[in-house]
C-alpha cells in the first residue's frame, strides 16, 4: 500500500504522480509565507501549509526508499503546460524501461 496516495499510479514502473495545489502545498514557500504573516489567521495557514510541505518530503522519501519515481506537478504547470508534463512522464517511463532491459 501506498503512503498518501498519489493522484496517479503507474504500478508497472513504480512511479507516482502527485498534481499539487500552489497554496496548499506552500509553492514558492520564501515568498508566500512572508504574505501569510501579514494576513488574517496567519498562524493556522502557516502550520498547515507547513505540515503539509513536511508530509510531501516525507512521503517523497518513503516511495524513493521502495523503489517509487515520484513525480509533482504543480496545478498551474498542468493547466498551462500540459505537454510538457506528459512528456516528463514519457520520459520517466522511457527511462524505467531501459533500465528493465539493461537488467535482463
Amino acid at each position: 500500500m501506498l503512503p498518501r496516495n498519489p493522484d496517479i499510479a503507474i504500478t508497472k514502473y513504480k512511479i507516482a504522480i502527485f498534481c499539487d495545489g500552489e497554496f496548499f502545498h506552500g509553492k514558492d514557500w520564501e515568498v508566500l509565507r512572508p504574505k501569510l504573516e501579514k494576513s488574517n489567521n496567519s498562524e493556522f495557514w502557516i502550520n498547515k501549509i507547513s505540515k503539509n510541505r513536511q508530509r510531501d518530503e516525507d512521503v517523497n522519501k518513503k516511495l524513493q526508499f521502495e523503489g517509487w519515481t515520484v513525480i509533482r506537478f504543480w496545478g498551474t504547470d498542468i493547466r498551462k503546460n500540459i505537454d510538457e508534463c506528459i512528456k516528463v512522464i514519457e520520459e520517466t517511463i522511457l527511462d524505467k524501461q531501459i533500465a528493465e532491459y539493461n537488467e535482463e
